[in-house]
């Protein structure tokens, strides 16, 4: 099963639109004049949010005080079949996404243990794949707890989905908010890892 591209901004329900080439759609951030916080070198960053049935990705790119969404969407495993082939597909899926892009970077969602054990371990199993995918390509990689993708998005560790969705759609200049969930989680990391990592690399060099 190959991953299949959502278009950015799509208003409606948690669907993936496979009839759109989101490479093609360029968004520029608004409101970064001055040096905000993603003055950064040019890159390419590959968020991901982990899943084994949906395993949500985006990309963007970041030059100076410009961002621009590259792609997004998600890549969908049949809970039907065993789940060593359902991990094999997001393997091979994400080796596709991730030596097509050729990202610099990337960040994941870290794995949030709750109340449901089996929901953990299918994230961990994913999360893991998607480790070693990027290892594999030699690209570097940061992970971040899902309260802290919120605090440095809205400055509030437990803002909701719409919130956001919404802090995603205005950082990217988008018309409407960012749809699946999944992908939209995936870029929210990659904008966390874009605001994030000059202070690690601030801090690295002071230490």
């Amino acid at each position: 099963m190959s991953a299949r591209p959502c278009r950015l901004g799509h208003v409606g329900s948690d669907h993936v639109g496979s009839d759109h080439a989101v490479g093609s759609l360029e968004y520029r951030v608004l409101g970064t004049a001055g040096g905000g916080p993603y003055a950064t070198e040019h890159m390419f960053v590959l968020g991901i949010d982990p899943g084994l049935s949906t395993l949500g990705y985006g990309i963007l790119e970041s030059r100076g005080h410009e961002l621009r969404a590259v792609a997004a969407g998600v890549i969908r495993t049949d809970a039907g079949l065993p789940v060593g082939d359902r991990l094999a597909e997001l393997y091979h899926d994400l080796d596709d996404l991730i030596a097509e892009r050729r990202p610099d970077t990337a960040a994941i969602e870290q794995v949030f243990v709750n109340r449901n054990l089996q929901t953990a371990t299918s994230v961990g199993r994913a999360s893991g794949v998607a480790l070693l995918a990027l290892a594999q390509h030699g690209v570097p990689v940061a992970e971040y707890t899902p309260s802290a993708v919120k605090r440095a998005l809205t400055g509030y560790g437990s803002a909701d989905k719409t919130q956001m969705k919404k802090v995603i759609a205005m950082r990217l200049g988008l018309n409407s908010l960012p749809t699946p969930a999944d992908a939209a989680d995936a870029l929210a990391v990659a904008l966390c890892h874009l605001q994030e990592s000059p202070i690690r690399r601030l801090v690295g060099g002071q230490s």
